[in-house]
């Protein structure tokens, strides 16, 4: 079903490059239709990145007496000091930039930006995470849309200043790549349910307060407001040629606990959501399918990991039962899910890299690689997942930045690494040599000297599991 809704995306991606975006939208050549715009920076114990974030803040082209920024600045470390200097010396210059702390960090993230919004003096909300480095035209870009007043969100796409930095960096980029062209621009053009991705994005404020603010109980309070806001009818515009830079972890223990916030909150959005959307009058019957999936998107780590550990069984049963090998045979039609995601996500890769045998050929590399790796994250991603559909609480962990133009020559001594070792790692070890196993059983099963249908399946997952246990020994986090 997923590989499928899939595939209905792809269709909608390719026809909205048909269409001409005919949108009114504001004239900024007016003064009159000039609107307010209050700029938040959530920021919690950022060293590396603070002093970039706020420079390259400060560039943004737009009057200076209609824009306002927050710096929501939750930290503990004595960054909060710098920070306010820092601060001051941008204000001084006639920038209206304020240094907004709290002592009670209720809500994480999603309380700094409804504390923030108390005093917001912007009719319009844009924020960005510390990583992210908009140009200077972003709000230019952005606010003329917002003349239909029906839109309550433009979200940006996400550039990637580090895609090739390492093959961990190369598999994020390829993931979030899909999500902000396949699925963003396929959802969006036929109207169904888009979110809001947590930064690089602006809100109407009365938009925010309509759906009933910022609220913390879940880990992707950006998921959460979205189908809130949706539910009431607004509508969100995905620009997808205006990018957006940021910085992608480049060690996996960041991309562990990134991943983990990732995955448990949209199972936790799931449970929250599923009646609202269900129940709703207000979407059509597709829309809701699209919705609910998209929802259960994380919960499709947890869907592999049970068919993964199934597998090395199923192998002994199908050659052990010779009258369930039609059975079989049967099942393995879905491996058309397989074919679905290779041609959706080509069409992904080729809009980004080009065309070509050559760049085809890199796709067939990467794709499998990519496939291996995001299978080898499963036993993480499922715990995220089984936690957040059963209700456990966590703390909002932030993603470590490092600011690899500044500091790549010592970002190993990046003070916010976590340095101890999940034990989960211990039992990816121990998959990793399971999956092994299975390779091994393909040439001793059969009647025929061997049976090797599984066995591209169990080789992807040995070279998965391998890369996140081999990784995360040797990075020490």
């Amino acid at each position: 079903m997923y590989a499928l809704a899939q595939l209905n995306l792809l269709y909608n991606y390719l026809s909205s490059k048909k269409k001409r975006d005919e949108c009114e939208k504001f004239d900024l050549s007016n003064p009159k239709e000039i609107p307010y715009v209050t700029i938040q920076l959530p920021v919690f114990n950022e060293m590396y990145v603070m002093e970039r974030l706020l420079d390259n803040i400060a560039l943004i082209d737009y009057p200076k007496n209609k824009l306002e920024i927050q710096v929501l600045d939750d930290s503990t470390d004595e960054t909060i000091h710098s920070t306010k200097a820092h601060v001051d010396e941008l204000a001084a210059t006639g920038l209206d930039i304020k240094h907004i702390t709290r002592v009670d960090r209720t809500g994480f993230k999603a309380g700094a930006l409804k504390e923030g919004l108390e005093i917001a003096k912007g009719e319009f909300i844009a924020i960005f995470d510390a990583d992210f480095l908009p140009q200077p035209n972003w709000l230019k870009r952005t606010i003329p849309y917002f003349k239909n007043e029906k839109i309550g969100v433009v979200q940006t796409r996400w550039g990637h200043i580090n895609r090739n930095y390492s093959l961990l960096t190369r598999i994020q980029a390829f993931a979030l790549d899909a999500h902000f062209t396949l699925e963003q621009v396929g959802r969006n053009s036929k109207g169904h349910f888009i979110n809001f991705n947590g930064t690089a994005g602006i809100w109407r404020k009365e938009c925010i307060l309509d759906a009933g603010n910022w609220e913390g109980d879940t880990l992707t309070e950006d998921l959460d407001l979205s189908y809130r806001a949706q539910l009431k009818n607004w509508e969100f515009k995905y620009l997808e040629d205006v990018e957006t830079p940021a910085e992608l972890p480049i060690v996996i223990s960041a991309a562990r606990s990134q991943q983990f916030r990732w995955n448990k909150g949209g199972a936790e959005n799931f449970r929250k959501m599923l009646k609202r959307v269900i129940t709703s009058k207000n979407i059509s019957t597709k829309t809701k399918i699209h919705g609910l999936l998209h929802l259960l998107n994380s919960t499709m780590f947890l869907s592999i990991f049970v068919v993964a550990i199934l597998s090395i069984p199923m192998l002994y049963i199908k050659n052990e039962y010779a009258h369930l090998r039609d059975y079989f045979y049967i099942m393995s039609f879905f491996i058309m899910s397989t074919i679905i995601f290779f041609v959706c996500y080509w069409f992904m890769y080729r809009s980004i890299y080009g065309s070509g045998f050559k760049k085809f050929f890199g796709y067939i590399g990467m794709f499998f690689t990519f496939f291996s790796i995001a299978m080898g994250f499963s036993l993480h991603n499922s715990i995220a997942v089984l936690e957040g559909h059963a209700g456990k609480r966590s703390d909002f962990v932030r993603t470590p930045k490092f600011n690899l133009s500044k500091y790549k020559d010592n970002w190993k001594n990046n003070k916010y690494l976590r340095k101890n070792l999940s034990s989960n790692v211990i039992i990816e070890g121990i998959l990793m040599l399971y999956f092994g196993f299975g390779m091994y059983l393909a040439f001793i099963v059969g009647d025929q000297g061997g049976d090797f249908g599984l066995f591209p399946f169990h080789l992807m997952l040995f070279i998965g599991f391998g890369y996140v246990f081999f990784k995360s020994l040797s990075s020490k986090v």
